[in-house]
Protein backbone atom coordinates (compact mmCIF):
# COMPACT_ATOMS: atom_id res chain seq x y z
CA UNK A 1 0.00 0.00 0.00
CA UNK A 2 1.47 3.58 -0.86
CA UNK A 3 1.61 6.54 1.19
CA UNK A 4 -1.13 8.44 -0.34
CA UNK A 5 -3.96 5.22 -0.09
CA UNK A 6 -2.80 5.25 3.29
CA UNK A 7 -3.42 8.83 3.91
CA UNK A 8 -6.69 8.42 2.17
CA UNK A 9 -7.71 5.75 4.26
CA UNK A 10 -7.10 7.62 7.47
CA UNK A 11 -9.06 11.04 6.59
CA UNK A 12 -12.30 8.74 5.45
CA UNK A 13 -11.46 6.94 9.34
CA UNK A 14 -11.17 10.96 11.13
CA UNK A 15 -14.03 11.59 8.97
CA UNK A 16 -16.36 8.71 10.46
CA UNK A 17 -15.27 9.37 13.84
CA UNK A 18 -16.25 12.93 13.51
CA UNK A 19 -19.70 12.30 12.45
CA UNK A 20 -19.93 9.91 14.99
CA UNK A 21 -18.99 12.14 18.06
CA UNK A 22 -21.20 15.10 16.50
CA UNK A 23 -24.30 12.43 16.33
CA UNK A 24 -23.16 11.93 20.10
CA UNK A 25 -23.26 15.35 21.31
CA UNK A 26 -26.11 16.38 18.96
CA UNK A 27 -27.97 13.38 20.93
CA UNK A 28 -26.84 14.55 24.28
CA UNK A 29 -28.12 18.29 23.98
CA UNK A 30 -31.45 16.91 22.62
CA UNK A 31 -31.95 14.65 25.91
CA UNK A 32 -30.66 17.85 28.40
CA UNK A 33 -33.17 19.93 26.67
CA UNK A 34 -36.06 17.46 27.10
CA UNK A 35 -35.06 17.41 30.53
CA UNK A 36 -35.45 21.16 31.08
CA UNK A 37 -38.60 20.88 28.89
CA UNK A 38 -39.91 18.55 31.66
CA UNK A 39 -38.79 20.59 34.54
CA UNK A 40 -41.06 23.27 32.77
CA UNK A 41 -43.77 21.58 32.03
CA UNK A 42 -43.46 22.79 28.20
CA UNK A 43 -44.90 21.05 25.31
CA UNK A 44 -43.50 22.28 22.03
CA UNK A 45 -46.04 22.41 19.70
CA UNK A 46 -44.49 23.87 16.56
CA UNK A 47 -41.37 26.17 16.22
CA UNK A 48 -38.96 27.71 13.77
CA UNK A 49 -36.56 29.51 16.32
CA UNK A 50 -33.68 29.12 17.48
CA UNK A 51 -32.75 26.94 20.52
CA UNK A 52 -31.85 29.28 22.61
CA UNK A 53 -34.41 32.24 21.98
CA UNK A 54 -36.97 29.31 22.78
CA UNK A 55 -35.51 28.44 26.11
CA UNK A 56 -35.69 31.96 26.93
CA UNK A 57 -39.54 32.51 25.93
CA UNK A 58 -39.87 29.24 28.55
CA UNK A 59 -38.46 30.45 30.95
CA UNK A 60 -40.27 34.04 30.63
CA UNK A 61 -43.40 32.10 30.59
CA UNK A 62 -42.61 29.73 33.34
CA UNK A 63 -41.42 32.56 35.48
CA UNK A 64 -44.96 34.81 34.69
CA UNK A 65 -47.02 31.90 35.44
CA UNK A 66 -45.43 31.30 38.77
CA UNK A 67 -46.17 34.49 40.04
CA UNK A 68 -49.49 34.31 39.63
CA UNK A 69 -49.85 31.07 40.87
CA UNK A 70 -53.21 30.53 43.34
CA UNK A 71 -54.44 33.97 41.33
CA UNK A 72 -56.47 33.97 37.75
CA UNK A 73 -54.51 33.31 34.84
CA UNK A 74 -53.66 36.53 33.35
CA UNK A 75 -53.12 36.08 29.65
CA UNK A 76 -52.91 40.03 28.55
CA UNK A 77 -49.80 40.61 31.17
CA UNK A 78 -48.00 37.13 30.08
CA UNK A 79 -48.37 38.74 26.67
CA UNK A 80 -47.15 41.44 27.34
CA UNK A 81 -43.82 40.46 29.42
CA UNK A 82 -42.82 38.05 26.32
CA UNK A 83 -43.24 40.92 23.61
CA UNK A 84 -41.07 43.18 25.94
CA UNK A 85 -38.46 40.60 26.67
CA UNK A 86 -38.22 39.74 23.08
CA UNK A 87 -38.55 43.42 21.62
CA UNK A 88 -35.73 44.40 24.01
CA UNK A 89 -33.46 41.41 23.13
CA UNK A 90 -34.08 41.17 19.55
CA UNK A 91 -35.65 44.09 17.91
CA UNK A 92 -39.09 44.50 17.27
CA UNK A 93 -41.67 43.50 15.74
CA UNK A 94 -42.25 40.84 18.72
CA UNK A 95 -46.37 39.66 18.54
CA UNK A 96 -47.50 37.31 21.56
CA UNK A 97 -50.98 35.38 22.02
CA UNK A 98 -51.50 33.49 25.27
CA UNK A 99 -54.49 31.49 26.03
CA UNK A 100 -56.04 28.48 26.94
CA UNK A 101 -58.20 28.36 23.61
CA UNK A 102 -57.29 30.55 20.46
CA UNK A 103 -57.03 29.91 16.88
CA UNK A 104 -54.66 31.77 14.87
CA UNK A 105 -52.80 31.90 11.17
CA UNK A 106 -49.68 34.76 11.20
CA UNK A 107 -47.03 35.09 8.58
CA UNK A 108 -43.49 35.30 10.45
CA UNK A 109 -40.38 36.25 10.09
CA UNK A 110 -37.63 33.53 9.03
CA UNK A 111 -36.50 32.33 12.55
CA UNK A 112 -38.94 33.80 14.65
CA UNK A 113 -41.96 31.54 15.45
CA UNK A 114 -42.72 29.42 18.37
CA UNK A 115 -45.94 28.00 19.71
CA UNK A 116 -46.18 25.57 23.13
CA UNK A 117 -47.64 25.29 25.94
CA UNK A 118 -47.07 25.40 29.82
CA UNK A 119 -49.18 23.35 31.95
CA UNK A 120 -52.55 23.67 30.03
CA UNK A 121 -51.74 27.84 28.52
CA UNK A 122 -50.73 28.16 25.20
CA UNK A 123 -48.50 30.54 24.13
CA UNK A 124 -47.74 31.91 20.17
CA UNK A 125 -44.72 34.20 19.90
CA UNK A 126 -43.68 35.37 16.29
CA UNK A 127 -41.52 38.11 14.93
CA UNK A 128 -42.98 39.89 11.86
CA UNK A 129 -40.78 42.46 9.67
CA UNK A 130 -40.83 46.23 9.94
CA UNK A 131 -40.72 48.54 7.07
CA UNK A 132 -40.75 51.97 6.95
CA UNK A 133 -43.54 53.44 5.89
CA UNK A 134 -43.37 55.90 2.61
CA UNK A 135 -44.66 59.19 2.77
Amino acid sequence: MRGTEMAGGAEEELERRSKFLSGLIQKKKAVEQQEQHDRLNVRVRAADMPAPLQDKAFRCARDHLDAMRGGKLDSKRIALALKKEFDCSYGPAWHCIVGTSFGSYVTHSLGGFLYFSIDKVYILLFKTAVEPLDH
